[in-house]
């Protein structure tokens, strides 16, 4: 056969041995389970090259025992072969004969895992019986023994211990107890459980320890964290399971003892530290340190203050790094935390307290710059004014902080010491006897200074206050006499006083205030004070009269405001205003300033309807006259002042009249009063009412229409009380009363209308009275004509009304009209004519343009 044809051959022998191997495994498989021998069939691809074919192949992977009977068909073999050798088995546990591949001797998958065999052979010709001088092909069968859970458990240490430290934190491991199972490790043959099986002693509490059933880390419970004394009980044994399978029931178990050791630490709060400010360095500085006597451990520091200001090391030392000032903080509470490298706090965290100690580094300071106070004048000598206190930053309690104050500057200063500052307390007093005479203001400066020398400074307005202790006094006893018109307005100064006080100018105790004593007990007059000056003003309030009183004789007195605080006011303080009113011819004065006057219309003249009053201060004679009374309907006595009327009046004509009276001093006529008088005229029944309006144009319809009427309108020139409501009555004729009604409308007109259906059609004359509503009343009769007529359906009249009897026609009207136009044209033809022969003979043109147009008529 060539090589060509034995490459094709080759090929299909890899697919068919490939097919044939699949189907090998899957038949194979419910036999290998039923014998609980799990049977793992890996198969590969068959590779030929250089005419050498290699197998991979899964075989039966056994127990602990194989018999011979649990055979492995080699599917990969061909029907004829020779020479097969198997190989790769140093142990000779395998065997193969007539296709099938066996075990001769146990597995132990703890001894060996995994078995890669060889098989070797040289294919024949089966139809020659022939050997084949071709070269051996092979292939490799990997045996894969899978693992039965056939070892126990064991713990590495047979003399487990540990120990735990006390004040370690509940769950953090302490140990870690460690086992080890044979059996395959990705099965859970070697998957291992611990379990806590028994504590002894049961002492403080029975449940002191806790084991991680997959770690197998021992840790404390929160009781035996809290409750853990060395004292009590320094050592525990425990007892400890360990189980595979995951710790299942039918597990393989293992029992150990775990001692622990209970120790002491020295994880503690470390004592307080006392550090100076502003050290010198260099820094860091160490400062204190703990330490964590169980497993390894960092270190890590908490609390308020600066970042970086303190630090500690992986030896847990603890450092400062920088100046420290008490002033900005006096002290600090660091928090220690102990953590395990994997970020677990493992005990609770100590606190080291540093405390900062003082050094005289800060001077004194005032709270304020400037103070101000007030000093009264008669102070007495100790006078406590002020209080000035200087803080000192530096330890209340230490000499740092003792302050001492003196007094280092005056402005103005003055002869005499007039203040002094207490060294201690800084109380500023009163030096001098008295602050009389002094200034008005000090400023003074004001030295804080500590025992280092360290000062600061203030300074402190001191104002002095003016006591009320000088009253106020006139310049002279008795002003005046003065004079003053009686005619002077009100509001007129008479005179201006000013009573002096020593006071300051402007304060409490200078200002004055004035009162009258006596003398203006008709309070004629007031005082004005100017408070910029204390200047008096002595002003009239009302109208002096010299007829009445002539003279005014006024006691003044001068206060102050506020109490004298020394001495008392005496008679400077009071003083005499004379004044005289001189005489002044005055003008006559009238009672009243406006009069009002009722005359009923109609009374006879010369009655005396008012009496003007007047009189003359000065006892003149009175002259009176009239303004206004343009018509002469009046007239007033001349010295009497009686008004009369000089002619009936007329309401009608007009209701209200209104004039001037001027009384005039009979003696100087500049000198005058007026008045005013309104005259009302009373309403007297006089008038009767009249028809007003044209009727002559309007009609009724005939047949009646419904609702049509005459609307009569009537007035009367009387007033209301008179006039009112005007009443229409027909006359007392029955046929009249048959044929119209009249009906209200309101008191000045009345509907006039039909009072039967029909009437024949014709200008009727309607008798009726106007009565007005006065007792007794006053009447008018009228006798109206009124057109009755047939109307069209829009209440229109058809036929004309006949001419009233004695009214002109429309050709008498037209004839009338003519004829006046014809005299007018008459006359004016006669005057043309007059003035054409009155007319000279035409100049020239030149003498036309200078000589006027002349007509006379």
């Amino acid at each position: 056969m060539s090589s060509g044809l034995r490459g094709i051959m080759s090929v299909w022998l890899i697919d068919r041995l490939y097919s044939d191997v699949n189907t090998s495994c899957a038949n194979i498989y419910p036999f290998c389970f039923f014998r609980q021998t799990v049977i793992n069939m890996t198969c590969s691809m068959l590779f030929l090259f250089f005419w050498r074919i290699t197998t991979l192949l899964c075989v039966i992977n056994g127990l602990d025992r194989i018999i011979a009977s649990d055979l492995l068909k080699l599917h990969n073999l061909p029907s004829n072969y020779t020479d097969l050798v198997l190989t790769g088995d140093d142990e000779g546990i395998f065997g193969v004969d007539a296709q099938f591949l066996y075990a001769i001797k146990p597995l132990d998958r703890e001894k060996q895992p995994s078995y890669s065999l060889q098989v070797s052979f040289r294919p024949s010709d089966a139809a020659q019986n022939i050997r084949s001088s071709s070269h051996r092909q092979s292939f490799t069968v990997e045996v894969c023994v899978i693992d039965k859970n056939d070892n126990v458990p064991t713990f590495i240490e047979e003399s487990m211990r540990g120990s735990v430290q006390l004040g370690l934190l509940k769950g953090i491991p302490f140990m870690q107890v460690e086992a080890l199972d044979r059996d395959d490790r990705d099965t859970a043959h070697a998957e291992l459980r611990f379990s806590l099986m028994e504590q002894t002693p049961r002492i403080p509490s029975s449940q002191m320890f806790f084991i991680d059933s997959i770690t197998g880390e021992v840790s404390l419970t929160e009781e035996g964290a809290s409750t853990l004394d060395p004292e009590m009980c320094g050592r525990y044994k425990l007892s400890v399971m360990v189980k595979d399978m995951g710790g299942r029931s039918n597990a393989f178990f293992t029992t150990g003892i775990v001692t622990v050791e209970v120790t002491g630490n020295t994880w503690a709060s470390p004592d307080p530290v006392r550090l100076q400010e502003n050290l010198p360095g260099p820094y860091p500085i160490p400062i204190s340190q703990v330490k964590w006597s169980g497993s390894q451990a960092e270190y890590s520091l908490d609390g308020e203050f600066p970042e970086m200001l303190f630090t500690i090391s992986r030896e847990g030392v603890i450092y400062l790094n920088a100046p420290l000032d008490r002033e900005t903080q006096d002290q600090f509470h660091i928090s220690i935390v102990v953590e395990r490298p994997d970020g677990r706090q493992i005990a609770k965290p100590v606190e080291l307290r540093v405390m900062v100690g003082d050094a005289n580094d800060n001077r004194p300071t005032f709270p304020q710059a400037q103070y101000h106070t007030v000093v009264k004048e008669l102070a007495a000598r100790g006078t406590e004014i002020l209080t000035v206190q200087a803080a000192d930053n530096d330890d209340p309690k230490t000499d740092n902080v003792r302050i001492f104050y003196r007094l280092v500057g005056q402005i103005p200063e003055s002869p005499r010491a007039l203040f002094r500052v207490d060294r201690d307390s800084g109380v500023i007093s009163v030096q001098a006897d008295s602050m009389e005479g002094t200034a008005p203001q000090y400023t003074l400066t004001i030295t804080a200074e500590d025992a280092k020398g360290l000062n600061s400074s203030c300074t402190v307005v001191v104002t002095v206050q003016d006591e009320n202790n000088n009253p106020p006094v006139f310049s002279q006893h008795e002003y005046g006499p003065f004079h003053i018109p009686e005619d002077a307005l009100v509001g007129t100064t008479v005179t201006t006083v000013l009573a002096r006080d020593g006071d300051v100018r402007g304060g409490d105790s200078w200002q004055v205030d004035y009162h009258l004593e006596s003398g203006n007990e008709e309070e004629v007059f007031s005082l004005v004070t100017d408070r910029q000056t204390n200047d008096l003003s002595l002003v009239l309030s009302k109208v002096l009269d010299f007829e009445r009183e002539s003279e005014y004789i006024l006691v003044l007195s001068a206060q102050n405001q506020v109490p004298l605080v020394r001495g008392r006011y005496g008679p400077l303080s009071t003083a005499t205003v004379s004044i005289y009113v001189d005489d002044v011819n005055e003008g006559p004065v009238l009672s009243q300033s406006h009069y009002e006057v009722t005359v009923r219309e109609g009374e006879e003249p010369g009655r005396v309807i008012a009496t003007i009053r007047g009189y003359d201060p000065d006892s003149h004679p009175i002259r009176y006259s009239l303004q206004g009374d343009t018509k002469k309907y009046f007239s007033i006595g001349k010295y009497s002042g009686e008004l009369k009327t000089v002619q009936a009046l007329d309401r009608e004509e007009n209701s209200t009249y209104t004039m001037e009276v001027i009384a005039v001093d009979g003696r100087n006529s500049s000198l005058s009063a007026s008045t005013l008088v309104t005259v009302q005229i009373l309403d007297v029944n006089d008038n009767s009412p009249v028809l007003v309006g044209d009727y002559s144009w309007k009609y009724l319809c005939t047949p009646r229409w419904e609702d049509q009427a005459l609307v009569l309108a009537s007035r009367d020139s009387d007033g209301p009380q008179h006039g009112g409501r005007l009443n229409f009555s027909l006359r007392s004729d029955a046929t009249v009363r048959r044929n119209w009604k009249l009906t209200p409308i309101n008191d000045t007109h009345t509907n006039l209308s039909l009072n039967i259906p029909y009437l024949p059609p014709e200008v009727y004359m309607v008798p009726f009275t106007i009565s007005d509503s006065s007792s007794p009343p006053r009447s008018t009769f009228i006798n109206l004509p009124v057109t009755v007529c047939p109307c069209n359906i829009r209440g229109n009249c058809k036929i004309a009304a006949k001419p009233l009897q004695g009214m002109p026609t429309i050709q008498s009207a037209v004839g009338i009209l003519l004829g006046t136009f014809s005299v007018i044209g008459i006359i004016l033809i006669v005057i043309f004519v007059r003035l054409s022969y009155q007319n000279p003979k035409e100049p020239s043109k030149t003498s036309q343009e200078r000589v006027p147009l002349k007509i006379s008529i």
